[in-house]
């Protein structure tokens, strides 16, 4: 499955993006917990090359712990600063505040040495399509200042949040890159909901996750789903759960379009547990 689903908006957003990077001084790049690697977006990185990076695994709830551990492992060997949050609660907060005066150390005693005043932190919030900075930024805050959706791309324009007196943040709206070639991780991004539902095939990427479990989480499929993989395809697991639901067409036909819609829902919701996909 490629997936291309680059909108319009997305050549200016870049533009932007790249424009407003030198009013910083830190750039904070959020990634999905549940598929880090997957999610990163190389132009981003690129674009913030010259600036300090922070990568933030957002979402960290509805991620193994035990994945999260390596996956920040891994991060930090590339030489980045990393730190996970769950930005509906607020867990995570504490230690991401304290990651970005770090990250400002050294450019606060660059400062210093100039005899220049101090000043409030500066850093930009970047990032794929609907990977919650919105949620992110109203957790920071503390109150609800930006805009949240569930549809991928809500933010539009700049838009600068003070959080306490020392950190000024500049949101940014998500950036693809236009070509997903890569099949699984198309697969992945599908289903963590950052590319658009035109872009992509529900029933496939259902089977997708059906397999994801049966592999690495037979219990969940045992425990949330009521199912016993065994030797069963993906279709036919697929079945069982719309027969189980009552989810059925004319003449008792599974409804696996709707089986599909709902499965992926409530994996996106973290109704299925914790699930690490990278």
């Amino acid at each position: 499955m490629t997936i291309n689903w680059f909108p319009g908006h997305m050549v200016k957003a870049r533009r932007e993006i790249e424009q407003n990077i030198k009013l910083v001084d830190i750039a904070l790049i959020l990634l999905d917990a549940r598929a880090p690697f997957s999610c990163r977006n190389s132009d981003l990185e690129r674009i913030a090359r010259n600036k300090k990076i922070v990568m933030i695994l957002n979402k960290a709830d509805l991620a193994s712990p035990e994945a999260i551990r390596r996956y920040m492992q891994d991060l930090k060997q590339e030489g980045f600063l990393v730190t996970a949050m769950d930005s509906l609660s607020g867990k995570g907060r504490q230690a991401l505040l304290k990651t970005i005066k770090s990250a400002f150390q050294e450019k606060a005693e660059e400062l210093q040495r100039k005899g220049r005043r101090p000043r409030a932190i500066r850093a930009m919030v970047m990032g794929v399509p609907n990977i919650g900075k919105s949620t992110f930024l109203n957790c920071l805050v503390g109150q609800k200042i930006a805009q949240t959706g569930a549809k991928p791309g809500v933010t539009r324009g700049k838009q600068w949040v003070r959080v306490r007196e020392d950190i000024e943040l500049l949101d940014t709206p998500g950036l693809m890159w236009p070509r997903v070639e890569n099949e699984k991780q198309g697969l992945k991004l599908a289903l963590l909901d950052i590319v658009g539902e035109n872009a992509y095939s529900e029933y496939e990427v259902g089977l997708y996750l059906l397999s994801i479990l049966k592999d690495k989480y037979p219990q969940t499929l045992v425990d949330k789903l009521g199912l016993d993989a065994g030797n069963k395809l993906g279709e036919e697991l697929l079945a069982e759960i719309a027969r189980k639901r009552g989810y059925l067409l004319k003449g008792g036909v599974p409804d696996l379009d709707k089986t599909c819609q709902v499965l992926l829902q409530e994996f996106r919701r973290g109704k299925l547990g914790t699930v690490s996909l990278d």
